[in-house]
């Protein structure tokens, strides 16, 4: 049986990684990670901060193993290191919103008054009636790194001049990079001022893809069984 310094040592290991979610701007870079690989100088340029802070984060982030990096010519790219910690991540801010209500209050104060919402289930359901059109407003790239089966791009800063192209007689659903994005809030918005309605589905692209993983696994497991 172990000492009460081995398992000291054991319980400051996993505190290594617990530490490197000590930073609001290394969440930040995490949250922009969940949407897809990126180099230092877009994460940089995505969080508003210079690409020595961004830098300095990042390596904090792949000393605890968080995240993985390889280098593209003179440019890092860095990357969530599985779905396991994207899992962690999601975990841990829905804790929080569940749990803190300065979370809460804060998110409200980002995000402005509530617009109308849907989740997974029924937007599936209506996805295959055909009855809504899906819209990503990232962000192009965000959207070439992964994005949801059937959504039209439609980055938010261009929504006002292609609303044309959405069609008017079914509702428009809005998705972005999760509950705490204000894009998805805008676009509801700025459609709904068009005339046109619209929802947001209540999570977003990292949410909906681990959704997709663990279903995936959930198959093989019954057909293994």
């Amino acid at each position: 049986m172990g000492d009460r310094r081995t398992k000291d040592t054991l319980f400051e290991a996993i505190a290594l990684m617990g530490k490197a979610f000590a930073s609001p701007r290394r969440l930040e870079l995490l949250d922009l990670l969940a949407q897809g690989p990126r180099t230092v100088e877009e994460l940089a340029r995505a969080s508003e901060q210079s690409s020595a802070n961004t830098s300095q984060h990042l390596q904090a982030l792949h000393a605890a193993g968080v995240v993985t990096r390889e280098r593209e010519g003179t440019s890092v790219r860095y990357a969530l290191a599985g779905e396991d910690v994207l899992g962690l991540w999601l975990a841990l801010r829905g804790a929080s919103a569940a749990r803190l209500a300065e979370v809460e209050r804060a998110a409200r104060d980002y995000l402005g008054e509530p617009v109308e919402a849907i989740g997974r289930e029924e937007l599936l359901q209506r996805l295959k009636r055909g009855d809504v059109v899906l819209v990503d407003v990232r962000p192009e790239e965000e959207f070439a790194a992964g994005h949801i089966d059937g959504a039209r791009s439609i980055p938010l800063e261009e929504l006002a001049q292609r609303i044309a192209e959405l069609p008017e007689d079914r509702d428009i659903v809005a998705y972005c990079r999760g509950p705490f994005c204000a894009y998805a809030h805008e676009a509801v918005r700025e459609l709904q001022e068009a005339g046109r309605s619209a929802l947001r589905l209540e999570d977003g692209w990292p949410e909906w893809r681990l959704a997709e993983t663990n279903g995936k696994k959930a198959k093989t497991r019954r057909r293994a069984a």
